[in-house]
């Protein structure tokens, strides 16, 4: 299995309305290195996994759509309680949306990691074969 990973950031303020949160029932911000690991068992003709600048730029954009916002206020998040992991989901679903399909072509799967701090982080992957 190969794999490519590109990575990018994001400043987001939420609130998680949940006793099993405890203080950060409250607003709060919260700052996550985001990482998207792209994954096929063999490389396409042009011998790569998916196009780097490609990949990195879709991150950008979806980072930064999210960067300095109140996820509260944000539609697609309505109802949604904004954990890290639902995050992940939602940078994964995102970047299979967004990429051209000859891009998605061969690709067996998507992830992407958050990382609140060195020492925790959240993954979602999502198969595509």
């Amino acid at each position: 299995m190969f794999s490519v990973t590109v990575r990018s950031h994001m400043m987001i303020a939420h609130s998680l309305p949940h006793p099993d949160f405890g203080p950060a029932q409250a607003l709060h911000g919260a700052t996550y290195v985001v990482e998207a690991t792209f994954e096929r068992a063999e490389l396409s003709d042009s011998g790569i996994v998916i196009d780097i600048g490609l990949a990195t730029t879709a991150l950008q954009e979806i980072t930064g759509e999210l960067t300095y916002r109140n996820l509260d206020e944000h539609p697609r998040f309505t109802g949604t309680l904004t954990t890290t992991e639902a995050l992940a989901r939602y940078v994964v679903d995102e970047l299979v949306e967004r990429l051209p399909g000859h891009a998605r072509t061969g690709l067996s799967g998507v992830a992407a990691t958050l990382r609140e701090h060195p020492d925790a982080w959240a993954t979602y992957r999502r198969d595509l074969a």
